[in-house]
């Protein structure tokens, strides 16, 4: 449970960096995941058992991936962009189903987890947690940093006012692309680690239904805040499973939760509790019942 928290984590990470500092949303995201699984199966099946050359070509070939798809989405906006990239995910997902020779709808079994030389064995359930708590702390940190660079101010000001930044002289375009070019390859890195998790690959992991629950892991920890994307995933696959351990029909009950966080939490699980000044309550909390209160209101 604790590595698919953090695998899922990373992916969410990736996506609030188009979704939540640049405001791009995307119904596609989970493609990337998809071909980082597949590249390390593909290669798995081949013989290729090497980490060192898997990871950095599922990243690679994700973020290649990504540039080509983005150079066509990129030329339209809102609602178009929902659907382009909704539309690219669905291909590749189906494209993925026809794979036969590698299982088809059906996916197919890990050959063999990948190798490091000897420096870590994923085989060891420990090793493997570690490896990736670290990569997660790594790329938190890094979020965090090129949030504060001027790379991630063009972003926050291209999400708040396109046209006036294009009007101050910035390049909009590439720093999108560049933008989903980059969440594509650490995405890519999570699709990887998801196959030896999993030790299992196949189209489920780019089906628009995996995009949206990204979405809502990185919307209910909090937009473009430094750790929504982790609290949102823990919260998300840990309210998950204790829900499907009690019925079936947990769907239902995290539906409710979803709409209660809404109205209680509008900045995300980070920013409900959110520390307010000395003796005050945290900001969202203070405000957040004041739809409540028409129903409370003594009758005149």
């Amino acid at each position: 449970m604790g590595l698919r928290v953090i695998i899922f984590a990373i992916a969410a990470l990736s996506l609030d960096l188009i979704l939540g500092q640049t405001g791009l949303v995307s119904f596609g995201h989970a493609l990337y995941l998809g071909i980082g699984a597949y590249v390390v199966g593909i290669l798995a099946d081949a013989g290729v058992e090497s980490g060192f050359v898997q990871w950095p070509l599922a990243m690679g070939l994700s973020a290649l991936l990504a540039a080509a798809l983005s150079v066509v989405a990129l030329r339209t906006s809102g609602t178009f962009f929902i659907m382009i990239t909704l539309a690219f995910a669905q291909m590749m997902f189906y494209g993925a189903s026809s794979l036969y020779d590698y299982g088809g709808d059906d996916g197919m079994h890990l050959a063999v987890r990948s190798t490091f030389g000897g420096l870590v064995d994923l085989y060891d359930s420990r090793q493997f947690y570690y490896l990736a708590l670290a990569l997660l702390v790594v790329l938190a940190g890094l979020n965090m940093r090129l949030a504060r660079a001027r790379f991630g101010t063009v972003l926050k000001g291209i999400r708040i006012n396109e046209r006036r930044m294009e009007a101050a002289g910035f390049p909009t375009f590439r720093y999108k692309l560049a933008a989903c070019v980059l969440s594509a390859a650490v995405c890519g890195l999570a699709g990887a680690m998801l196959a030896n998790a999993a030790e299992f690959v196949g189209p489920q992991y780019m089906d628009w239904t995996r995009s949206a629950e990204l979405m809502i892991m990185v919307v209910a920890g909090g937009l473009a805040t430094p750790f929504g994307a982790i609290i949102g995933a823990l919260a998300y696959l840990g309210i998950e499973k204790y829900l499907s351990d009690l019925t079936i029909h947990w769907r239902l009950g995290f539906g409710a939760l979803l709409i209660l966080l809404v109205f209680l939490g509008r900045g995300g699980l980070s920013a409900l509790f959110a520390p307010g000044p000395a003796g005050q309550p945290a900001p969202v909390l203070k405000g957040s019942f004041r739809w409540a209160r028409p129903f409370f209101r003594p009758r005149a």
